[in-house]
């Protein structure tokens, strides 16, 4: 039976200090306004205390500014806020041990967000002992300890918490080359979040370590150094012992069976890593390392045929084991090793059908709660804590209140044909009614990246609610399909990547979900390349064309000193998966929209931000101005304040406002 009374009561505390509940439905005739799609997040995920006796919490504050909270997990379940800051938001928390934790702070809200490192800070459970543990641009804290050590420098990063007892936690100090710009190492401290004493725990490493991968003691397991785009993996079995060369090759690719990617360090003292696992698609598979050779087993630990490992591990720590894996494949999922979990895992799916249901335990394997982290296609993620015994509810709220499920769109994993027999992974998105829909065609930026998972997606459900018909195809170069697939994009910018955004646009054409005459291209970054792209190759296949941050010539991506790629990547992982700016400088001419810019004829939203440092407003001010003297209906706005993207909501409901508009004029209407 739900345990009603206290869902009632936790939401009238989540209410005072946060606004967690949802807004009310819509009639229906109208749909969801632009903000209830792009609003800040309402809740961040809960984390359990060791022991499983608490629950941290992000949510708002009457401010709106995320703000850290803690619940007792029995009776009165109260929620105590601890921490709020008026010029930034709480956006992720780690508990140190069963009294004390860590959280970073960001201004999410600030257009300037991407120039600085989000700030570490430790307090206790109760709200006492609050303590700065890294400098930082645009905030600081009262101190309320007599604390002498200084902060770390603001570009020290975390690496991991312990489970020794103690108050310390693993942090990564960096070392710069000339002029602070480019990362030559790293090399872990321990730090002692109470007194902020910080000393290294490494000796004798290798030179260019970067990646380091250690147990829950803070001993350092496994470590990988990149240089001249070269990455060596290196291993050694206890602290003492000295570093041993594992394997050796390109940063960018798996090389064949038996190259590993360090993952993580088990209590069982294992090292988990992805590897090539076979299959003529090359994914990576999830292996555990033999702890006394370094050698891989015959055969993985789990591998999901067409996809990449990509998950977490679920570890019972008193017990020392592994108990399951966290996954995606074209949707979130979990593997069970344990029965028992297994067991319990069909009994949630089995109250919650239609949903990916994730079940996630304190680290003590104990208590009562369990977290539930439920979402579908229509239903952004709502959290809940259950009974593992009863199953009784005690729901936390949903990150994004007043989307109703019943108002959205469906989503569907699909794989589609391109021209050279390849199969394009993609995600379409139908709205409600009959087909076919004028449809938009979302590219996703990166592009090394994976693009979409199965879930509630703000874009494109906007776009769904709006009647459009949403294709997103994770064209080759994208990550997450198989280490052939992604290598099949290199040096293919306008060409064999944007033939897959063609062939999935005429594939969703013949299969009568979008009508041929009213199709529009979308997309950032390099979805905004591909979208000018699309303009200039394909002009009969899209009728309008709405780019963000968009690159629009790729010399520029080398020239620009201001930009934030380093030179290490410029030097070795540009000319690898982009292209050389001597050698194939015509290919570079021909494939950039700025020098095309003549046969881009169609209907065109064009923005950028003023402070953009991955792909400067140059890129978009110089493609602008050459469109003036040939197409008259080019719409431009440019957000001064902003970097890679909308950083500011007040930006973000103004930019999907005005692509609302945009679409309607040119989509709406008969061709």
């Amino acid at each position: 039976m739900p345990i009603r009374v206290f869902g009632r009561l936790l939401r009238v505390a989540c209410l005072a200090l946060a606004t967690l509940a949802a807004q009310a439905a819509d009639s229906g005739v109208a749909p969801p306004p632009v903000e209830r799609f792009f609003a800040p997040m309402r809740l961040g995920r809960p984390v359990f205390s060791p022991d499983g006796r608490r629950l941290a919490l992000l949510a708002p504050n009457p401010k709106g500014r995320m703000q850290l909270s803690v619940m007792t997990l029995e009776p009165p379940f109260a929620v105590k806020p601890l921490i709020h800051y008026d010029n930034g938001d709480v956006v992720n928390v780690r508990w140190v041990n069963n009294d004390r934790m860590i959280y970073t702070v960001a201004d999410s809200q600030n257009a300037l967000a991407d120039r600085y490192v989000p700030t570490l800070f430790a307090i206790d459970a109760d709200g006492s002992h609050e303590l700065q543990l890294v400098a930082s641009e645009f905030v600081r804290v009262r101190e309320r300890s007599p604390v002498s050590n200084r902060l770390l420098d603001i570009d020290h990063r975390f690496l991991r918490t312990l489970r020794d007892g103690s108050d310390d936690i693993l942090m990564l100090r960096p070392s710069f080359g000339a002029g602070g710009r480019d990362l030559l190492g790293t090399v872990p401290l321990r730090l002692n979040t109470r007194t902020r004493r910080a000393a290294t725990t490494e000796s004798g490493y290798p030179e260019r370590s970067l990646h380091w991968l250690a147990d829950e003691r803070g001993v350092a397991r496994l470590l990988a150094t990149l240089h001249q785009g070269r990455r060596s993996v290196y291993r050694r079995t206890e602290g003492d012992s000295p570093w041993q060369l594992v394997q050796q090759g390109s940063a960018f690719q798996l090389s064949a069976v038996g190259d590993y990617a360090p993952f993580g360090i088990g209590p069982d003292g294992r090292a988990y890593v992805g590897a090539l696992g076979g299959g003529a698609e090359g994914s990576m598979a999830l292996y555990a390392v033999d702890p006394a050779t370094g050698a891989l087993p015959a055969e993985p630990l789990l591998s999901i045929a067409g996809f990449d490992f990509e998950g977490s591990l679920v570890f019972d720590f008193p017990k020392r084991r592994l108990l399951g894996v966290h996954y995606v494949s074209d949707a979130a999922g979990t593997a069970w090793l344990d029965p028992d979990m297994k067991a319990l895992q069909a009994r949630v799916d089995k109250l919650y059908p239609g949903r990916v249901n994730r079940l996630d335990l304190p680290e003590c394997h104990c208590g009562r709660w369990m977290l539930l982290t439920s979402f579908s296609d229509r239903q952004p993620v709502v959290y809940h804590l259950l009974d593992r015994e009863s199953l009784a509810q005690m729901t936390l709220g949903p990150v994004a209140p007043g989307i109703e499920a019943r108002q959205m769109a469906e989503q569907d994993f699909v794989r589609i044909p391109a021209r050279d027999g390849q199969s394009i992974p993609a995600y379409v998105t139908r709205p409600q009614g009959k087909g076919p829909w004028p449809a938009v065609v979302l590219v996703h930026g990166g592009p090394w990246v994976r693009g979409h998972r199965w879930g509630w997606e703000p874009e494109a459900q906007f776009l769904a609610s709006r009647g459009y018909l949403v294709v997103a195809p994770e064209f080759r170069g994208s990550t997450g399909y198989g280490q052939r697939w992604f290598e099949a994009g290199w040096k293919q910018w306008g060409l064999k990547m944007q033939d897959d955004i063609a062939d999935a646009t005429r594939w969703a054409a013949a299969q009568k979900l979008a009508d041929p005459q009213r199709i529009c291209i979308a997309g950032g970054s390099y979805g905004g390349y591909a979208t000018l792209m699309g303009l200039v190759r394909d002009p009969a296949l899209y009728r309008c064309g709405v780019a963000w941050a968009a690159v629009t010539d790729i010399q520029l991506m080398f020239d620009l000193r201001w930009s934030d790629f380093n030179e290490e990547w410029k030097a070795y992982g540009m000319p690898l998966l982009v292209g050389d700016p001597v050698k194939d400088a015509a290919q570079f001419e021909a494939t950039s929209p700025l020098h095309q810019a003549a046969r881009i004829t169609r209907p065109l939203l064009l923005a950028h931000g003023g402070i953009d440092r991955r792909v400067p407003v140059e890129h978009g001010a110089r493609l602008r101005d050459a469109l003036r003297k040939t197409n008259d209906r080019v719409e431009w706005i440019g957000y001064a304040d902003e970097g890679h993207g909308w950083a500011k909501p007040e930006n973000r409901y103004d930019f999907y406002t005005r692509m609302e508009r945009f679409l309607a004029t040119h989509l709406k209407a008969e061709p």
